[in-house]
């Protein structure tokens, strides 16, 4: 298999501060990543899947971290944000997934928590979403409770496998493929480093506004360099994007 490149692979580095040594999420220390990715054609077409970040690799269960949650705008579904909003904790995994699947990924994740011994009382999990409708036949329903379970136990450290997989399986960005994609950087302080990582599903954007480090890319690939393909119904230009960050930063 190619191995994928980075962009930094092409000697391209965004930003001023140095990436952790997997520049990925996980190299917040404890944090793991895991997905499960469906791909097929019959009956129906199926490019969809289930990302989980585990904010303490398996712990936050009963060892919560802090936690927040922002909207840019827009009206996607994610569950689990009145508890974030009201408490400021997080006692589950993030689970990431297509629109019509937030249920499914949702009641796997309490049914994790119960089977571990964990849900004395209640649990409320956060679970986002993205439209996953254009590359896949979102209403045959293909993810399972099986999925989003081999996702949770395929979370690990290292090396975070990028694009085509879990959740961004089916995703678009910029009218190119996209899916996930994740980074950290380390800040230096008097007191130590500290690292912020952030994993994204992405799946929004014209091309005309793609640009990488200020450098407008979009405009400058020819249509037919790289044509657009021939959508049954027109590709909106807004959409979304889930941003997940961690750090190990005093909160």
């Amino acid at each position: 298999m190619m191995k994928r490149i980075r962009l930094r692979d092409l000697g391209i580095s965004l930003g001023h501060f140095p990436p952790g040594p997997h520049n990925a999420i996980t190299d917040v220390p404890g944090v793991t990543v895991g997905h499960s990715t469906v791909i097929y054609d019959e009956p129906r077409l199926a490019r969809t899947g289930v990302t989980m970040v585990l904010p303490r690799g398996g712990d936050e269960w009963h060892n919560y971290c802090f936690a927040g949650y922002h909207s840019f705008n827009g009206n996607g579904e994610m569950t689990g944000i009145p508890w974030l909003e009201e408490s400021g904790m997080l006692g589950s995994p993030i689970g990431i997934t297509n629109t019509h699947q937030v249920g499914v990924v949702r009641d796997t994740l309490v049914e994790i928590s119960e089977s571990l011994g964990y849900l004395d009382s209640f649990l409320l999990p956060v679970v986002a979403e993205t439209y996953d409708g254009w590359l896949n036949d979102i209403n045959a329903f293909h993810l399972t409770k099986d999925h989003a379970l081999a996702a949770y136990r395929n979370a690990a450290g290292g090396a975070v496998a990028e694009g085509n997989v879990g959740g961004g399986t089916g995703m678009i960005c910029h009218e190119f493929k996209g899916g996930i994609g994740t980074s950290s950087r380390v800040v230096a302080l008097a007191e130590g480093d500290y690292v912020l990582g952030v994993l994204v599903q992405a799946n929004y954007g014209d091309r005309k506004l793609f640009r990488v480090d200020g450098v407008p890319v979009g405009r400058l690939i020819a249509e037919e360099d790289a044509p657009r393909p021939d959508w049954k119904r027109p590709l909106l230009p807004s959409s979304s994007i889930i941003v997940i960050i961690a750090t190990n930063a005093p909160l």
